[in-house]
């Protein structure tokens, strides 16, 4: 029996959903256990391309269990939508279990984020969020004004509850949607195609562990989003870390025993420019590597800001995960670049800075300290070794493994599920 944690290590968009859908082809269960359907998560395989939001990146895995566990809120219109179009390419949702403690993204929660957006762009503050209602969803939850999916079950308190936040938020709402009776109906539609997969599914995971099944644990966005250990404010709004595996899913730490970090080649942000970025490569390199590896969020479609790999926020990333394995994605983006540099330290001030003095509070006045390599200029469409990468690749694993201390495990070189090298 294994569970193993799928964790980003970066600012999330590092290729997540690839390493799933892989790694889910030999497992019992697929749990989703964080964010919300701010995070995109591309897959691309037999079926199709997809960018799935809230369904597990292993619902292609027809003989496991796909779970929308308890630390995700859920906009019902966006899950349903999803569904429907797996089931246009051929995926049946057959064997989703969701929640019955993932909490409701309701439609004030989405106009509410979008102001809080707008003041904030108003005095330059603005920390770029998906406008998808997540904040404020969580905001909610935790103040314990929130619906959950369990409440569905029972129809009558369902609207009363629906009913008594709807008073409460009605005034922020735009008077197309400021109707209580529109809002009630839009949810018992949805309802009707939700309620079979609402079960309470700590105890089907628990029951798992018992069974010693192999489980895998799907994070989303990245370990400097967490909302306590990220670059705040300018975070996500739930926790991103491997503690919030067991905390969004019900298993207990102590039965994960394989914490796979995964890390894109080199480093990417999404967000304003005013947000740190120690390692953000010149807009002119910038570009062509965005282009060529595609860099645009696959929830918002935003362009994302490109730089050299940070290896003192992958440390970092390491010491709050306790990372076993690596997996590093988009390494042939890179090809034809002829230096590359990996961060190993930072400076400030003409003084470099110590990794037990480093903050990550203080991010913006940090200069990157460089490692510079040699980069190839071919690399192999069909690796099936590692002997197989040129040496220059190689000696850049290599480099990253000795920075953070951590083996890596898997190595990813194009979108398609197979282009996968396991060393």
């Amino acid at each position: 029996m294994s569970v193993k944690a799928i964790i980003g290590a970066q600012w999330g968009d590092e290729g997540k959903g690839k390493i799933v859908d892989f790694l889910s082809q030999k497992v019992d269960f697929i749990v989703r256990f964080n964010g919300g359907p701010n995070a995109g998560h591309t897959v691309l395989n037999k079926y199709g391309k997809f960018k799935l939001h809230l369904i597990p990146s292993g619902i292609f895995n027809k003989k496991a269990i796909s779970i929308i566990g308890n630390g995700v809120v859920i906009n019902p219109e966006v899950l349903v939508k999803e569904m429907k179009e797996l089931k246009k390419a051929g995926v049946f949702c057959e064997n989703l279990k969701i929640s019955d403690k993932a909490h409701l993204i309701l439609p004030w929660h989405l106009e509410i984020d979008a102001i809080e957006e707008k003041e904030r762009e108003k005095k330059g503050k603005s920390i770029g969020t998906t406008l998808r209602g997540i904040g404020p969803a969580f905001s909610d939850k935790v103040s314990r004004f929130g619906l959950r999916m369990g409440d569905l079950k029972d129809l009558k308190k369902f609207k009363e509850k629906l009913y008594f936040l709807f008073e409460l938020k009605k005034h922020i709402l735009k008077k197309t949607e400021n109707s209580f009776s529109k809002v009630y109906k839009k949810f018992l539609s949805l309802r009707k195609i939700l309620l079979p997969f609402i079960v309470e599914t700590e105890f089907i995971l628990w029951k798992a562990v018992s069974k010693k099944k192999e489980i895998l644990l799907e994070g989303a966005q990245g370990t400097l989003l967490d909302i306590d250990f990220g670059t705040y404010p300018n975070v996500t709004s739930s926790s991103c870390i491997l503690a919030s595996a067991s905390q969004g899913s019900g298993i207990p730490p102590k039965e994960i025993k394989e914490i796979i970090g995964v890390v894109k080649a080199y480093t990417t942000r999404v967000g304003a420019k005013t947000q740190p970025f120690p390692t953000e490569m010149p807009e002119k390199l910038a570009n062509i590597l965005r282009e060529r590896a595609n860099e645009y969020g696959s929830t918002t479609g935003r362009p994302r800001r490109c730089g050299w790999l940070d290896g003192v926020l992958l440390k970092y990333a390491q010491k709050l995960n306790g990372f076993t394995f690596l997996a590093i994605t988009k390494l042939d983006c890179l090809t034809g670049f002829d230096k590359l540099k990996i961060c190993i330290k930072y400076k400030e001030k003409q003084k470099v800075v110590p990794f037990e003095k480093f903050s990550i509070s203080n991010l913006e006045n940090y200069k990157p300290i460089y490692l510079n390599l040699s980069g190839w200029k071919t690399f192999p469409s069909n690796c099936q070794k590692f002997s197989h990468l040129p040496r220059e690749a190689q000696n850049y694993l290599r480099e990253i493994e000795e920075i953070v201390k951590v083996p890596i495990k898997f190595v990813s070189f194009g979108p398609e599920r197979e282009k996968i090298l396991s060393i």
